[in-house]
């Protein structure tokens, strides 16, 4: 039985991991400050004897030392996440990302413990490559964008990684994460798909910002989290950057259109402006396809579940777990 220490682990992937790492007969330990992260993500696993739940934050740098020595392994989700939030408070989020990786690495290297690192597509900035590789130039936009700090400061949480492997040895993965969903996940820093799963069951008008012809992809946590502790696992990903998600693209539009059908809502679709949604800092991208070459060959990684799971899964939760008269939050 393997010793897991997840940081951020009371957020919405990583409480799917613990539940999987608990189901496979793992310990788990997470931290996490709550500020995003919601104890009720993990309140039904308080009764196993292998898992610990603490509230602090890994910026308590005793504290973190302590659990990355006790720990076999650690995954490093712990950061500031949500566009909203990294527009309205981005140095909460930059300090957060780099500082609290800095000190999850730091001690993952005294101590010797394989660390996995959470990143993301936002690192590809505004780069127009048609398929983002892991090799992808990333092309960042001016500092005067808040956005782009954000974006920035995972950049330098991979760079830090990837320098604790080539300097030190540390066994280290990064995980560049596309648009991961499924239950638990909320709307309230600006996810987009819970966000206009909500608006729908209360036959409001759901917000689409922009003219809705911008593209992500959409990957189940369930698909996810399987690989995060394949890749960890396995020794020759060590020093290597990994996208995980899927290529199943889809246009904002269409997506509001399709959760429209799917939850039976009388609901239309409002167009706001990006200047209206978010104060001065915002960019957008138009597309976000990922390339998933590298994450299977070495895993074997096909998505189990396609766009209309997921949103089926989301509105489910949303219809049993959410009360209904919960302010809405706007997302993009």
């Amino acid at each position: 039985m393997a010793k897991h220490l997840i940081t951020g682990g009371a957020g919405f992937i990583g409480s799917h991991l613990a539940d999987l790492l608990i189901n496979k007969g793992e310990s788990v330990t997470i931290i996490d400050n709550l500020s995003t992260g919601r104890f009720a993500n993990v309140a039904h696993l308080e009764r196993n004897k292998r898992f610990s739940c603490i509230v602090d934050n890994v910026s308590n740098e005793h504290l973190t030392e302590g659990l990355v020595r006790e720990a076999d392994c650690v995954y490093h989700l712990a950061a500031s996440v949500g566009v909203r939030l990294v527009i309205e408070r981005p140095t909460e989020a930059i300090i957060n990302n780099v500082m609290g990786t800095e000190i999850v690495l730091r001690n993952a290297c005294r101590y010797r413990k394989p660390i996995l690192i959470i990143s993301t597509s936002e690192v590809y900035g505004k780069s127009r490559e048609r398929v983002f590789s892991e090799d992808s130039d990333c092309v960042m936009g001016p500092t005067s964008r808040s956005r782009w700090g954000y974006a920035t400061s995972k950049a330098i949480d991979e760079f830090l990684a990837l320098a604790y492997f080539q300097e030190k040895q540390l066994q280290t993965v990064v995980v560049r994460l596309f648009n991961t969903v499924g239950p638990r996940q909320t709307g309230h820093y600006g996810m987009v798909i819970p966000t206009l799963v909500r608006q729908a069951l209360l036959q409001q008008p759901l917000t689409v910002f922009g003219d809705g012809t911008q593209t992500r992809c959409f990957a189940h946590v369930w698909d996810v989290v399987p690989m995060l502790v394949d890749l960890l696992g396995r020794p020759d990903t060590a020093g290597l950057v990994f996208n995980l998600g899927t290529q199943e693209e889809v246009s904002i539009k269409r997506l509001a259109e399709r959760i429209i059908e799917l939850t039976g809502s009388r609901s239309t679709i409002t167009y706001v402006p990006y200047k209206q949604a978010y104060p001065p800092g915002f960019e957008d991208m138009e597309r976000r396809l990922p390339d998933l070459a590298r994450l299977k060959r070495f895993t074997g990684y096909e998505p189990k579940h396609h766009l209309d799971d997921i949103l089926r899964d989301v509105i489910s939760y949303i219809q049993e777990k959410v009360p209904q008269q919960e302010p809405i939050a706007i997302g993009a």
